[in-house]
């Protein structure tokens, strides 16, 4: 049974909760096969929790995120501090208050209980033709790996604005969170989500944006740190000539569970989409999960879109799921295409840099680099690039070790 997707003030609840990977042999119900066809609520018994099963979970380590199958009790598990651009925080808004829940619709049991755990949504709203030269920047600091927190989050820029929202989780926590993403007519706006938690925290995530007429979204999913980390952004280009572009950047060690699934509808015309994920891991279970979904709707001729995801796997006991997904329900498009790739060092790219000198370490290192660099220089921000870069050398440190 489907669940509503009407207001949450208004949702119906419903007795059977929602199983999308619900066996066929039940009487006249098809498993959902696409990500377009998932219901939707925000009430957290329509979903039930996951048993690892179902379409959507059945990468995840359901078991280490039960913890965030209900709505936290004091909610202070993690505390929220600007390091510029406060000014653009209005009124908290509350479920019902505009434009909450405008775009946003919980897919998952997760959003639907960052859903109802948040009483108040935080609201950063970029003024009409304003350009903000400096990121508005918000720290999300978890205070305990035992301590919970819910959220809800709303990014909206308005008509021909520009800014860039940085979102910095640290620390340690058990948190759900959603963030609903509004970029009105001809606004271009950035938001980059980075994961720097502390190896206890655990964090799920469900981003969903709406971009309007010629307006641009870019939009980064940035994961470091965490024991287990789940952000999955969804991105619909609804305004003729809107543009999409999805990037990501993982980097798992030893135990670390890194998961994003992506999700980019082309619905109005002359749209262009451009989804690039890459990931490194090392270390005994070291586990990235990328799933990339593009649909192409029936209106939206002359798109333009494509998506790839690459990994690169650094030791024995590392594991890249990677599965790039394309639907295109028109044949008058630009072009469409997806790719996926997961490998181990290129032996010829190390015999080139070794023939040359470079020690079989150093040489690791700068293809390692390369690799990853692409991503961070996408950013935009020296700053926050060159803190990228350092950790990446972190990392790279301990697998030499």
């Amino acid at each position: 049974m489907a669940a509503s997707t009407t207001a949450p003030s208004e949702a119906q609840h419903t007795n059977a909760h929602i199983d999308p990977a619900a066996q066929v042999s039940q009487a006249g119900f098809v498993p959902v096969q696409t990500r377009s066809e998932r219901p939707h609520s925000f009430d957290p018994d329509d979903f039930g929790a996951p048993t690892g099963r179902e379409v959507n979970w059945k990468h995840t380590p359901v078991a280490k995120l039960s913890p965030l199958f209900e709505v936290a009790g004091s909610g202070d598990g993690v505390s929220y501090s600007f390091g510029s651009g406060e000014q653009y925080v209005s009124a908290p808004l509350a479920a019902g208050d505009a434009p909450r829940g405008e775009v946003f619709l919980a897919e998952d049991i997760t959003a639907a209980i960052a859903w109802q755990g948040s009483p108040e949504a935080l609201h950063v709203r970029i003024p009409r033709e304003e350009e903000v030269a400096e990121p508005v920047f918000i720290a999300i600091d978890g205070l305990g790996a035992d301590r919970r927190a819910d959220a809800h989050l709303v990014i909206e820029a308005l008509e021909h604005s520009s800014a860039t929202v940085v979102l910095q989780h640290t620390g340690a926590a058990q948190y759900s969170q959603n963030v609903e993403i509004i970029v009105r007519d001809g606004a271009k706006l950035t938001v980059i989500s980075l994961q720097q938690w502390q190896d206890e925290a655990v964090h799920t995530s469900a981003h969903q944006a709406r971009v309007g007429a010629d307006a641009t979204l870019k939009h980064f999913v940035i994961s470091f740190g965490g024991g287990v980390v789940r952000v999955n952004p969804s991105v619909e280009l609804a305004g003729a000539g809107s543009e999409g572009y999805l990037y990501g950047l993982s980097y798992a060690d030893a135990g670390q569970h890194l998961e994003s699934q992506v999700f980019l509808h082309h619905k109005g015309p002359h749209t262009k989409g451009d989804v690039l994920y890459k990931g490194a891991l090392q270390g005994q279970g070291a586990h990235s999960v990328w799933i990339g979904d593009v649909l192409i709707g029936a209106d939206a001729n002359g798109t333009d879109s494509y998506e790839a995801n690459r990994n690169l796997v650094l030791t024995e006991g590392a594991r890249a799921d990677s599965i790039p997904n394309l639907e295109i329900e028109t044949g008058d498009i630009l072009g469409a295409g997806h790719a996926s790739a997961t490998g181990r060092f290129d032996d010829e790219q190390l015999f080139y840099l070794q023939a040359r000198g470079i020690s079989e370490e150093e040489a690791r290192r700068l293809v390692v680099l390369g690799f990853l660099t692409d991503i961070v220089q996408r950013l935009g921000i020296p700053a926050l690039e060159a803190e990228l870069l350092a950790a990446i050398e972190t990392e790279l440190a301990e697998v030499n070790a």
